[in-house]
């Protein structure tokens, strides 16, 4: 009975403040890299991750941490998603698309640079 007396409740770790990454036309992949580590700093990410269930209160905290970092213009669109997924979901499509043909023009870019680097330079013509 006494240990009970004296026993010291234990103290929460005050949680961190952490930027969220503003989303631009350009860097998704690295944007959606950061959340990621901010939503699992704040014990949020279980509600994003496929499969596992919905806890509402840490669902709100990971729409407020979206909200922070994407413009208004995407938080007006995306903003009556029902959940943090469908919200990351939504952000998710819209983007990815995007990098896949940033990713495609790129290759072609290096393929053609790889290309005139291999031509002797008396064959390469001025437009």
């Amino acid at each position: 009975m006494g240990d009970n007396a004296n026993r010291v409740p234990p103290t929460k770790e005050p949680m961190p403040s952490l930027p969220c990454p503003m989303l631009t036309d350009t860097n998704y992949t690295v944007w959606a890299m950061k959340m990621k580590v901010i939503f699992k700093v704040y014990k949020v990410w279980d509600v994003i991750d496929p499969g596992t269930t919905i806890d509402t209160h840490k669902d709100s905290i990971a729409i407020a941490l979206l909200f922070q970092g994407l413009p208004k213009e995407l938080v007006l669109q995306i903003g009556n998603n029902d959940s943090a997924k469908e919200m990351r979901e939504a952000v998710k499509s819209r983007n990815q698309g995007a990098d896949r043909v940033k990713e495609a023009r790129l290759q072609t870019l290096m393929s053609e640079f790889e290309g005139l680097k291999m031509k002797e330079p008396s064959t390469i013509v001025d437009d």
